[in-house]
């Protein structure tokens, strides 16, 4: 998320050469991707989601290792000199192991949402989970790697996305921040718990979805414009907004990543703990804890905006064009948008 939200982040990452060469960069790990498929099918039991997560996470781990060396665009004699092990580790197991499991788990999910049940056909799913897995995380190890090499070569960046600054941040901001998580475990699980109402597992499932999506959508706009004005009314910033400019930011990234993260925990729930579903208990914990990392995430990127703005971090044209942030970013007729107005202006 902070890659497409920051704008720091995100100009470097949307930059026509780069996005050329990522490209090439999603296409070629996911056809190595496919041949590995092939190849364990025949090794391992790729039915077992254990083992078939297993190997979707090295794979991307392994990914996620090249793919950065590409980004950083020199040899890993330099990587290792100038890159911490704190910094490859967090790479290789958080970005790529971590991660691809992750993506693993949601695409399983949503292909258990549409009737094409792993348990029941695996081939399929276990193909696309690892080809899916393995690209998204070629992307993201990509962009971390080409923000890394630019900050070396000069430009350094408020906000470097490994997660120290979230961490830096808890201690501070804790009194600020405590409410939103609160209410995010409270409102994911009202959402969640929506879902008991059906017996059919998958409709029970599809209306778990779209109340987490929702609601989750809604803490996370709330909870961003609390990082944003850490000291201000983040109420009257948000009522200060167009409301195209709010729907965009509820869309992406609110709606689309509470949605992802409900699905990473359904998937859990249903092929690692062998539920049929998501029983009311999993359903509530899941939501409000998804809700909840919301709130936490999106006031981070908030505040991590505040802080772009306290240092004169100015936004240019070529970041307006970024299909991703343009509306959350870009100016608007009559004032700015909210990631992009001065700290005590109207957003």
């Amino acid at each position: 998320m902070a890659l497409r939200v920051l704008p720091s982040l995100a100009l470097a990452v949307t930059e026509e050469s780069v996005r050329k060469t990522k490209r090439i960069v999603m296409f070629v790990p996911g056809l190595v991707a496919f041949g590995v498929y092939r190849l364990a099918k025949h090794l391992l039991p790729l039915t077992e989601p254990v083992v078939l997560l297993a190997v979707s996470g090295i794979v991307a781990m392994v990914t996620a290792l090249l793919a950065y060396r590409v980004g950083r665009g020199t040899g890993w004699r330099d990587i290792l000199q100038a890159d911490s092990r704190r910094l490859l580790g967090w790479l290789a197991g958080w970005i790529g192991f971590v991660y691809g499991i992750q993506l693993s788990l949601l695409v399983l999910a949503l292909l258990w949402l549409v009737g094409y049940d792993y348990l029941k056909h695996p081939d399929g799913p276990a193909m696309m989970a690892i080809i899916i897995s393995c690209t998204a995380v070629a992307r993201d190890a990509f962009e971390i790697g080409h923000v890394r090499k630019v900050a070396v070569l000069g430009r350094p960046f408020p906000t470097f996305p490994d997660g120290t600054e979230l961490r830096a941040m808890l201690g501070p901001q804790a009194a600020q921040l405590g409410p939103w998580v609160a209410a995010g475990l409270v409102i994911g699980a009202i959402g969640a718990a929506f879902g008991s109402f059906a017996s059919d597992h998958q409709v029970a499932a599809v209306i778990q979805l779209a109340g987490v999506t929702v609601l989750g959508g809604a803490v996370a706009l709330c909870a961003y414009f609390g990082g944003l004005r850490p000291t201000a009314s983040w109420a009257q910033a948000l009522m200060q907004t167009k409301p195209g400019e709010l729907l965009k930011y509820w869309w992406w990234p609110g709606l689309a990543f509470a949605s992802t993260y409900y699905l990473v925990a359904a998937g859990f729930v249903i092929f690692l703990i062998r539920q049929p579903g998501l029983p009311a208990p999993y359903a509530v914990v899941s939501g409000g804890a998804v809700t909840a990392m919301m709130a936490l995430y999106c006031y981070y990127l908030g505040y991590r905006r505040h802080v772009e703005e306290a240092q004169g971090q100015g936004l240019s044209s070529a970041l307006l064009r970024c299909p991703f942030v343009m509306g959350i970013l870009g100016k608007t007729i009559g004032g700015t948008a909210p990631v992009s107005a001065a700290p005590g202006s109207k957003a």
